[in-house]
């Protein structure tokens, strides 16, 4: 386009023509978002982050289970994670082992992977509850969002405790960084 038709000089509507110009102009305005594009790795989500949890479990037997609760998840940023979460299901916290101190359901361990455009996917490992031969098994979706500040998930498969056949589900949770030095 003869050097961004002239550089926005006054020869340039005469010399590129008004739509030329208006053509330089709008890829000079785009160009600044795309060389700011975000990269991703699986050290992008390191640290410490706060979930906000909702949605439903669809039971083989047809019955509908709500899910809300919170979580604090610390990514290590090599692809491993550790949670603690106080959830609730119609209106009782979900069983499972729970910290003496502060009454959230922990040991709860998984691993992530990040993608370089910022997707990913995550498993998490649940404790068993009493009486029961297994944990309950998640598989995640997610979208990393502001640089690592946001992450936005998914549930896309759910084992429940002692199954190893995933049911329905249509939960998902919106987190943030709570790490200051992040």
């Amino acid at each position: 386009m003869k050097r961004l038709c002239g550089m926005f000089t006054p020869k340039a509507l005469k010399s590129c023509g008004l739509g030329s110009f208006l053509g330089a102009v709008a890829l000079l305005m785009v160009t600044p978002g795309i060389a700011h594009a975000q990269y991703c790795n699986s050290d992008t989500i390191y640290g410490a982050y706060v979930f906000r949890i909702s949605g439903q479990i669809f039971g083989p037997d047809g019955s509908v289970t709500q899910r809300d609760g919170i979580a604090l998840t610390r990514f290590d940023g090599v692809g491993g994670l550790i949670q603690e979460d106080y959830v609730m299901s119609e209106g009782t916290m979900v069983p499972g082992p729970t910290d003496i101190v502060n009454g959230f359901h922990n040991h709860e361990r998984g691993t992530y992977t990040v993608n370089a455009d910022c997707t990913g996917s995550a498993v998490i490992k649940f404790p068993a509850p009493p009486g029961v031969s297994s944990g309950a098994v998640i598989k995640l979706m997610f979208v990393v969002g502001k640089h690592g500040q946001t992450i936005h998930t998914i549930v896309s498969q759910v084992s429940p405790p002692g199954s190893s056949t995933p049911v329905p589900a249509n939960i998902h949770s919106d987190a943030e960084r709570i790490d200051s030095e992040q």
